[in-house]
């Protein structure tokens, strides 16, 4: 019983604690249409560490930035994230440079933008051609 218990106490300390969302602010993305989304900011290390890993569900409408201040090149993963993610790269101009779209759950592989980002965007995966978001269009956050 000690056993049982014990592997018990050791599977439960295995599992990444219930994660709860941030609060939200709103974020536009201008183009060819208005889009409107809420979104968590990812504004802390810590919190830009973490992203959306081990979340099963977001709301189509929500996601999450990651501004990077200053602008630097950033290369994002889907270790332990399990929603497929379009991966939204953000210029200091304010202007998306590239789109990741429907970004691999679970994937290590590396997910690059050489240039430098002013921030960093993750909607559902298929959300970005589906709403017609591509390279060009201005977020505002």
């Amino acid at each position: 019983m000690k056993a049982v218990f014990a592997g018990l106490l050791l599977l439960a300390a295995a599992q990444p604690a219930v994660v709860a969302a941030a609060p939200t602010i709103p974020l536009t993305i201008r183009g060819s249409h208005m889009r409107h989304f809420r979104v968590e900011t990812a504004a802390t290390p810590e919190s830009q560490e973490r992203g959306l890993m081990y979340r099963k569900y977001m709301p189509a409408d929500q996601g999450m930035i990651f501004p990077m201040e200053p602008p630097r090149p950033a290369t994002f993963w889907m270790k332990n994230t399990y929603l497929p993610l379009d991966i939204i790269f953000i210029g200091p101009d304010h202007r998306i440079i590239s789109i990741a779209a429907r970004a691999k759950p679970l994937s290590e592989d590396l997910i690059p933008c050489p240039q430098p980002v002013a921030a960093v965007l993750e909607l559902n995966g298929g959300v970005a051609a589906k709403q017609g978001i591509k390279p060009g269009d201005v977020v505002e956050w």
